[in-house]
């Protein structure tokens, strides 16, 4: 009898290659407040701890709140209607979801990204996936607030569950909400990094994932 019968999933690097698309509405946002733009390199280390702090760091230490405030505000609806353009799945991870479902488990994500975009994005790949994103009042990832709620909203109680996700970010996320955690190497990070992080069990493919989650 397997251990689990739900799996949370990180979103960005984890389910969905979305870096081409957050670089692209993050130099927009640069652009139009006369700072350079970034890398797509640059970029893979900005994120993992939600738009705020991708931003922040974009715009470098010596921006004030007043233009973090003004960065978030023409980021984050640049990005929502900008982020489907090169957006895709991971290699097998389509095949994936479909292989755990037939198993019977439950799926959700959860994201740093906010809310509305989070759900938008599960919808056209995952459609009828329960999805929740990081919104006002909300702590992000690594605070376990959200993952907290997936489970309620679910009615899944956490012994039951694992976390799925690319980042130390995850890794931390998934130590505070005391779930056990399966990493994934392909992501924003590499298996070096998730090691460094603590991450005891990481899947390379998403076939070798299944396998991990399912025995």
């Amino acid at each position: 009898m397997r251990r689990f019968d739900t799996v949370l999933f990180d979103l960005d690097g984890t389910l969905l290659d979305t870096l081409e698309d957050i670089c692209g509405a993050a130099n927009h946002t640069l652009r139009e407040l006369g700072y350079p733009e970034r890398t797509l390199a640059e970029m893979r280390r900005f994120v993992g701890n939600g738009a705020e702090m991708q931003m922040r760091r974009a715009l470098g230490a010596d921006a004030d709140e007043e233009t973090v405030a003004k960065a978030l505000a023409l980021y984050k609806p640049y990005y929502a209607a900008h982020c489907q353009i090169k957006t895709k799945p991971y290699a097998g991870v389509l095949e994936l979801m479909a292989a755990l479902k037939a198993e019977g488990f439950r799926l959700a994500v959860v994201s740093n990204k906010p809310d509305a975009t989070t759900k938008a994005l599960a919808e056209k790949f995952f459609p009828g996936m329960p999805a929740l994103g990081q919104r006002d009042g909300v702590d992000p990832k690594p605070s376990p607030a959200l993952v907290a709620q997936s489970l309620s909203d679910l009615g899944v109680r956490p012994e039951n569950a694992v976390y799925v996700g690319d980042s130390e970010v995850d890794v931390a996320t998934a130590r505070n909400a005391e779930l056990p955690l399966i990493a994934v190497s392909w992501g924003f990070r590499g298996r070096e990094k998730l090691e460094i992080a603590g991450a005891e069990h990481i899947a390379d493919t998403a076939p070798q994932l299944l396998e991990m989650l399912c025995r």
